[in-house]
């Protein structure tokens, strides 16, 4: 089947835990996303002092990125293809809120969800098409349909495509990669199969 792709590698953040392909990777209780964040980032070893700079939202994306990464070689070609339904409401909302007395630069730098592509693509030397769509919920076939596209039309060898949200605090993340490495197949009932069966698991 010449345009077969497949689910290579997946990770999910949520709720405190951080699974890589249905594997328990690291599980925390602590409620206080700074925390967990700064917790899960010396849990990787990451050494990447930039991390420490970025949003929220841009954390959770590096975070998930190196999971998938951290064992392979990594294209620069790897195309990205996120989505939420928050864009960057949160960081949004704190420039709003830094306005009142003195205008943080810092935060408005990342008062667009696609700056975690960026920061993504930095710290992997990605020179690849990416693209952040914001849809109310997460959509398979939008997923499937964009990356798909990207490796038919041999733009991409890979993608690096998924659902990067962030809301009050409460963060939902789900990474896959896909390419022609032969795992899981690339399809929106797997896509949804995955995403649905780890949101539906006990949270403590």
């Amino acid at each position: 089947m010449p345009n077969q792709f497949y689910i290579e590698d997946w990770v999910r953040i949520r709720n405190g835990k951080i699974f890589n392909s249905e594997k328990l990777l690291f599980d925390s209780s602590e409620k206080d996303l700074n925390i967990f964040l700064k917790s899960a980032y010396e849990f990787l070893d990451l050494k990447y002092p930039k991390f420490h700079k970025m949003d929220r939202l841009s954390k959770l994306g590096i975070l998930g990125s190196e999971i998938i990464f951290r064992n392979k070689k990594v294209l620069p070609e790897t195309a990205l293809v996120f989505s939420n339904n928050a864009s960057s409401l949160e960081t949004d909302t704190q420039f709003q809120d830094s306005t009142k007395t003195f205008a943080s630069p810092s935060l408005f730098v990342y008062t667009l969800p696609n700056i975690a592509l960026g920061e993504i693509s930095i710290k992997y030397k990605l020179q690849s098409e990416n693209a952040f769509f914001i849809a109310e919920k997460f959509n398979a076939e939008l997923l499937k349909d964009y990356a798909e596209t990207l490796l038919t039309s041999e733009k991409a060898p890979e993608v690096l495509c998924g659902w990067l949200n962030l809301q009050n605090g409460e963060y939902d993340v789900f990474l896959c990669l896909v390419s022609k490495e032969r795992n899981i197949v690339f399809s929106e009932e797997n896509l949804k199969k995955i995403y649905c069966a780890e949101n539906e698991k006990p949270t403590n």
